[in-house]
């Protein structure tokens, strides 16, 4: 049977399919023209934040098979095994705020003729809600240039299981602190939305990446000359291994940017700087970059404890300014991978940047001190992913 797939010509298709299996009749299916088709990039895991929420943190990508624009007007992510409950929803502003066209292009909500996008979704559950065991998506686009059944429509699908296991449980990479959260989880763009087309494939290996940098007493990030790394208060800090782990990947040698912006002209392959990768029991990855060069402690194959001395926090690779970057993947490699969530095992938190990353940014390209609201007493965390922008103290 030829079925008649342009859209722009096609009035309507919906065929009812059935057939006869020892005489009786199986269940019709509705088949129905969606213009947008939908896919789940990685399946999403729960992770619990420090804010005392469960997260999912994932990419959705939207497909217009379409010759003609299509406006995405309303997204929602459901409970598979109960479509009415809605676990989140975007609309308007909000879509174009997280829709992307191909992986990493202009923000719209609109795609258009045979053209893809990429919507970072991120859905809170609140403490005491039920996890679902899967989800699935309602996606209602608008196409004005479609013929009248096809201007309209609503596609449900991309229906994926939601990771429920236990979380890589990690212990301190630095010691004492303050230390802050940057570009971490949940809707930061910097890491979240480090979606790279590498090797013929889509990769996000820094979902739930952060940017540890550390505060003094007045809440500033350095002190004198802003283009001198060692003005900067976390430089040279110690960086300690999670877990017993085994070194998989060392490297080292690199030279250090100057801090103010970030290098130009930086081969894809030394992004990552000089840098080491962890294997972890679980099969898990974790990567520590911007070394410090010639500071590195370990060699591959070498076994480490938990608490020993990896390296020192430099600013090698693609970095404007000292700071330790730190994620879980399911690869040994920084970039080609796929980012996986996971959370500490203790930590306090002792403030956070309510302003926002552009107080973060302001506060890490002067000098002046960060917009810390204070937590008092500091709240005793066990299990949990610092959110973005806390502060966080480890143990000494």
């Amino acid at each position: 049977m030829k079925l008649p797939w342009t859209l722009t010509l096609c009035a309507s298709l919906s065929l009812l399919v059935g057939h006869r299996a020892g005489g009786s009749e199986d269940q019709a299916k509705t088949a129905t023209i969606t213009p947008v088709v939908l896919e789940v990039l990685n399946a999403p895991a729960v992770v619990r934040g420090s804010d005392e929420q469960d997260h999912l943190v994932y990419e959705l990508q939207l497909r217009n098979a379409a010759s003609a624009n299509a406006a995405i007007e309303r997204v929602e992510v459901r409970d598979a095994a109960s479509s009415r409950r809605v676990l989140s929803t975007l609309a308007g502003g909000e879509i174009e705020k997280r829709l992307q066209l191909g992986a990493r292009g202009t923000a719209s909500n609109t795609l258009g003729p045979f053209q893809g996008g990429t919507l970072f979704v991120h859905v809170a559950i609140k403490k005491g809600d039920s996890l679902p065991d899967e989800i699935e998506h309602r996606v209602e686009v608008s196409a004005a240039d479609l013929p009248p059944p096809l201007k309209h429509t609503t596609s449900v699908g991309a229906k994926v299981a939601v990771g429920r296991g236990p979380a890589v449980v990690l212990g301190p990479p630095l010691r004492g602190g303050p230390y802050i959260a940057a570009d971490g989880c949940c809707d930061s763009v910097r890491h979240v939305r480090a979606l790279l087309p590498l090797n013929g494939g889509l990769y996000l290996a820094q979902r739930y990446a952060i940017d540890w940098e550390q505060l003094d007493a007045q809440n500033r990030i350095f002190v004198g000359d802003a283009r001198n790394p060692r003005s900067y208060h976390i430089y040279g800090n110690e960086v300690l291994a999670v877990a017993d782990a085994a070194v998989e990947r060392v490297v080292d040698g690199l030279s250090e940017a100057t801090p103010g912006a970030l290098p130009e002209g930086l081969p894809v392959q030394e992004a990552d700087g000089n840098h080491v990768i962890l294997a972890l029991k679980s099969g898990a990855y974790v990567l520590y970059a911007h070394l410090q060069t010639g500071s590195i402690r370990v060699e591959e194959g070498q076994r480490v404890g938990r608490g020993d001395v990896l390296g020192l926090v430099g600013n090698s690779g693609n970095s404007s300014a000292p700071h330790l970057h730190l994620h879980v993947m399911d690869r040994p490699s920084g970039l080609i991978a796929n980012g996986l969530p996971y959370v500490f095992d203790s930590y306090e938190i002792v403030g956070i940047d309510e302003a926002g990353t552009t107080d973060f940014d302001r506060a890490e390209a002067t000098g002046t001190p960060a917009t810390i609201t204070a937590i008092e007493p500091a709240a005793q965390q066990r299990k949990t992913l610092p959110m973005d922008l806390s502060v966080v103290r480890w143990p000494e």
